[in-house]
């Protein structure tokens, strides 16, 4: 599933930019209504605890999936503006509603001594599916000269008739603690929500004004966005797993300390940024350090109550949306004014992170609250 997940994004992701100037003549005021609406389904993420109550979560998981996928594959048919919102909705519902169920699944599933080193390990295999996505738009568009509207539904069809597959593949798998079918919201988790929505914050400085920076400043085509996206994956693809294994050994303290100074700096740099190549070099940097978010998740499943985690994983969805819903929106604004501003008020939000950071212990342990 994290491998469709990353296929099928990453093609809605890396021709997003371009599609929608081109297509749809879109600037930053457009495009930040674009992400903004893309990440309610994610601000509404804890609705998935009731639909727990009638499905099992990996059926959740294959169905949301699939949602996602028949968005991507329908994107091509709507080249206007509320053509794009509309489809961008549907494959948000469908990515956001499995994100939720999936980080769920995994911190139940696997071990807390070996969850950095999976996550890890996930995170390559979508760096896999992300490296064919980009190598294949590359080929079919720069080289082949293949249209928008085929690529997007080919590789949405593709992810459908692999959810499928793996739905009537794999067995259901036994969850060991059953989850609390209830929105749980504790205030010994406060430090886990805080860095959870200063991270939601940061991500979509990158995902939305970093990319769209590449194509409106600096002019980048579709292919070349596509060989951007190539090397940061294959840089996922080949340390990911040795970044959660380091992650293991050093602690969520460290991890999150190393990620957030080299943020810092990168965010200083988007700022002051004026040829392409140092755009570019940024770009693989930052995506470098988001990997070492793993600690995040590590940190919660260490001190959480293991009957919390599928109520808390919507929880923490919706926390992580609530800057992202309106961020996008209202930095669009302040990019036609300046957008060196909007990077560095991505400063701002590191360093309220590297603060938090510190405050993680050494050693995190379950904690013990009043029922």
């Amino acid at each position: 599933m994290a491998f469709v997940m990353s296929l099928t994004f990453a093609v809605w992701n890396v021709l997003l930019n371009n599609f929608v100037i081109e297509m749809a003549d879109f600037s930053g005021r457009e495009i930040g209504i674009l992400q903004s609406l893309r990440e309610v389904p994610g601000f509404l993420a804890f609705t998935a605890i009731y639909l727990l109550l009638f499905i099992r979560e990996q059926v959740f998981a294959y169905v949301f999936l699939a949602v996602m996928c028949i968005g991507i594959t329908i994107t091509g048919w709507f080249p206007s503006v509320w053509g794009l919102y509309a489809t961008t909705m549907v494959m948000s519902i469908g990515f956001h509603y499995f994100e939720t169920v999936n980080q769920s699944l995994t911190l139940q599933w696997i071990d807390k001594d070996k969850s950095a080193h999976f996550m890890g390990r996930a995170l390559a295999v979508k760096g896999l599916g992300s490296l064919l996505a980009y190598s294949l738009v590359w080929l079919l568009m720069d080289q082949l000269g293949v249209s928008y509207n085929t690529v997007y539904m080919t590789f949405g069809l593709v992810g459908l008739v692999i959810v499928v597959l793996a739905w009537m593949a794999f067995p259901v798998f036994k969850q060991e603690h059953e989850q609390r079918k209830s929105l749980v919201v504790r205030k010994e988790y406060w430090l886990f929500y805080a860095l959870t929505m200063l991270s939601g914050a940061r991500r979509q400085i990158f995902v939305v004004f970093a990319g769209f920076m590449m194509v409106e400043k600096f002019g980048y085509s579709v292919g070349q966005i596509s060989l951007l996206f190539i090397v940061n994956y294959a840089f996922n693809m080949l340390f990911a797993g040795s970044i959660g294994r380091w992650i293991g050994r050093v602690g969520e303290r460290t991890a999150l300390t190393v990620e957030y100074v080299g943020l810092i700096a990168v965010f200083a740099g988007y700022a002051m940024v004026e040829t392409a190549e140092m755009a570019a070099a940024l770009y693989v940097i930052d995506h470098l350090f988001f990997a070492m978010a793993i600690a995040i998740k590590t940190y919660f499943q260490k001190i959480a109550d293991p009957k919390d985690i599928a109520s808390t994983a919507g929880v923490s969805f919706t926390i992580n949306h609530i800057a992202a819903v309106v961020i996008p929106v209202l930095l669009g604004f302040v990019w036609l004014q300046s957008h060196a501003a909007v990077f560095w008020v991505g400063v701002v939000f590191a360093c309220g992170s590297l603060v938090l950071a510190r405050l993680i212990p050494a050693k995190p342990e379950r904690l013990v609250y009043v029922q």
